[in-house]
């Protein structure tokens, strides 16, 4: 690694840190940190990580009752195959069968390495890592360390990369990525350029040029693109970034929303619902307490039924809105919070009977149910004791932050995870060469087995890893080439960061643009999304867009520059997301997967015990045989064209031995 100054005239000196390397790493989570740990154990030691504040990220700060981490079965006599375990990722369709046997493949490897780094996931007496069911499952593959699985993973993979040295840039927070065009209208990635946020108050704004033969994204999704989400607090992704350096997204009409606690952003899955507490609503001021889901269930079996299956059909699942089925709560509890009122889950009471209801009892519930809490031994008389008996960890977790769940909890329907993202091939690579996006930056799913994203941050750092170490390997240490070709983009960056600081009454006020941002998605790319609306969302984002460029945002010190760069990025972010529902939607896509598509036309409603309601289409299966594809065009602020490609089918992996050795040996599988 090499530093040195660079030097432009841009209307004023500029001076620019330049860091040389082969390969920066922008993110600090449990993707970031395994490319970086792996690079290291594959010999390439000539790499850093940039973040903007370490353990400020979503691998950190985010679970839910029992973490899951999803994997081929090592356990018992019940058979299991990487085969088996691609046909459950590929199922839910969207997403390419190759990769879903890349990461079938990798998950057992992956998985026994974080075990080997201290990662405490359990086994019986005999050794066996002992699995259960997830969402979209057909098997026992699941696994956890408890509420802060990603957090123990994070916190395994950063003490390996500190014992092995490993560069940290902290308090960096990436604003461009650096490329080059190529003769025949490519780019690569050629490096990053970052704001060091303890210098931004130098003349020029703390930027900081990290050359490098490969970027490597990990920045997780886009949580603030949305006002209601689950995601820490200042989670933008770096979507923004990918795009405007040329890559292609997909999927990115695929995301997942589910029950969330609000004042702690926690995901309320598994036991939390099988606990089976109360639902109530108040006013914003407390008054007139209301259990709104006997407005919605019949009888005492399907309320307190449903609310146990919330447990493992956690995120909205449009399907489950059908006859009388558990994501209905996810529709009441919005129905709610949209007339303004508050809602909360009560784990010191049973659910509530409605006039004519017969009592909580298990005797009220489904076998499915009952079983389940006969066989845990969950049978005590309150929510709030089932659940310090199944899992009194997901009771202290919230005793950390200063909650007592023994007090009613606030609650919402929030976005929680980005299934889509930039295109990627099997090592990970985007349509940008030396640009690898891994992560839940990487749009590598459709609709998935909940966990399922763990594994993929582990088996697609992994991929990348490999493919620089066997492939990119040699670092460019000329900086003159590397000058020539990012002078342009670093003195507009600087441009941008000066307008900004002017504070012309054109400029946006910094306090707005967010919020307009977040509000403008919630309401047309959440979980209930209008086929009639999108339109005009769409045209309003795209001149947020312009108007941000044009004008820039207004900053009121030096330090707001990281918020403005990331809100720039975010505007653009939300165009292609929308573009993307857009295109969809004209295409004759329904409601499918974590959202549905409401239509004055369409076939479906959503039935309960107030009536027929929300007419939406119903899903066409064929679209998920394809996926769809956005990429900023040449030249454009905002502009994106889509493109539509089939899914490739899972391989018939039939490989002979001799020869795969001889590819090996040859170096030709990285290739």
């Amino acid at each position: 690694m090499n530093t040195t100054t660079i030097e432009f005239q841009d209307g004023v000196h500029l001076q620019c840190p330049l860091v040389t390397l082969n390969t920066i790493i922008v993110g600090a989570g449990a993707a970031g940190l395994k490319c970086a740990v792996k690079l290291h154990e594959l010999g390439v030691h000539d790499i850093a990580v940039i973040v903007d504040k370490l353990g400020n990220g979503t691998s950190n700060n985010s679970g839910s009752d029992k973490q899951t981490y999803y994997k081929l079965g090592v356990f018992g006599g019940e058979p299991d195959s990487p085969r088996d375990f691609a046909e459950s990722l590929f199922q839910g369709g969207m997403m390419h069968g190759d990769t879903a046997y890349v990461e079938a493949l990798g998950s057992v490897p992956a998985f026994f390495d974080l075990c080997r780094l201290g990662v405490p996931f359990p086994h019986n007496a005999y050794g066996a890592y002992v699995g259960y069911k997830t969402d979209h499952d057909p098997r026992q593959r699941a696994t956890s360390a408890g509420p802060k699985t990603s957090h123990y993973m994070f916190e395994a993979l950063l003490a390996e990369a500190q014992r092995n040295g490993t560069k940290i840039f902290n308090r960096h927070s990436a604003v461009s990525v650096l490329t080059k065009q190529n003769a025949d209208g490519s780019s690569d990635a050629i490096g990053i350029l970052a704001i060091n946020k303890d210098e931004s108050w130098r003349p020029n704004c703390g930027l900081v040029a990290f050359q490098a033969t490969n970027v490597v994204l990990a920045t997780g999704g886009p949580g603030e693109l949305f006002k209601t989400s689950v995601w820490p607090h200042g989670q933008t992704g770096s979507h923004g970034l990918a795009l405007k350096a040329g890559a292609k997204a997909n999927n990115l009409t695929e995301l997942q929303y589910g029950l969330a606690s609000t004042d702690f952003r926690w995901n309320l899955s598994g036991t939390y619902q099988q606990a089976i507490p109360d639902y109530f609503s108040t006013n914003q001021d407390g008054s007139d307490k209301r259990f709104f889901l006997h407005d919605y269930y019949e009888t005492m079996e399907q309320l307190a039924s449903n609310i146990f299956l919330k447990g493992y059909q956690w995120p909205f699942h449009a399907q489950r809105t059908q006859d009388f089925g558990s994501s209905l709560i996810d529709i009441a509890v919005e129905n709610e919070i949209r007339k303004g009122r508050t809602v909360f889950m009560d784990f010191t009471k049973n659910p509530t009977p409605a006039p004519g209801m017969n009592p909580f009892s298990l005797n009220e519930l489904t076998s499915e149910a009952r079983d389940y809490l006969l066989k845990s031994g969950a049978t005590q008389p309150t929510p709030y004791e089932r659940l310090k008996h199944a899992n009194p960890q997901s009771i202290e977790l919230y005793a950390e932050h200063g909650i007592d769940l023994r007090k009613p909890l606030k609650i919402a329907v929030c976005a929680q995870h980005c299934n889509g993202g930039i295109s990627v091939d099997l090592w990970w690579e985007s349509s940008v060469k030396h640009l690898f996006c891994i992560g839940e930056l990487a749009g590598t799913h459709g609709v998935r087995p909940g966990g399922s994203a763990l594994n993929a941050t582990q088996v697609g750092a992994i991929r990348a890893a490999q493919r620089i170490a066997n492939v990119y390997f040699k670092t460019q240490q000329d900086n003159r080439d590397f000058i020539q070709q990012a002078q342009t983009q670093i003195i507009r960056q600087h441009q941008f960061n000066l307008l900004c600081l002017k504070k012309q009454n054109e400029s946006l006020d910094s306090n707005k643009v967010r919020p307009q941002i977040q509000e403008r998605m919630t309401q047309n790319h959440a979980f209930i999304r209008s086929a009639s609306s999108t339109k005009q969302a769409l045209a309003e984002a795209w001149q947020l867009v312009r108007d941000i460029e044009v004008n820039g945002i207004k900053a009121n010190s030096h330090r707001e520059l990281v918020k403005i760069n990331e809100d720039r990025n975010l505007a653009l972010t939300s165009v292609a997301f929308l573009q993307a529902l857009i295109t969809y939607i004209d295409r004759g896509g329904g409601s499918r997967g974590a959202f549905m598509i409401l239509d004055d036309n369409g076939k479906l409603v959503v039935n309960s015990k107030n009536g027929p309601d929300l007419r939406h289409r119903e899903e066409n299966l064929q679209m998920r045989k394809e996926i769809i594809h956005v990429a900023l065009k040449k030249n454009s602020i905002a502009d994106f064209a889509t493109t539509v490609e089939p899914v490739r089918p899972i391989p018939n992996d039939d490989s002979w031995f001799e020869t795969t050795w001889a590819d090996w040996n040859n170096n030709k599988i990285f290739t």
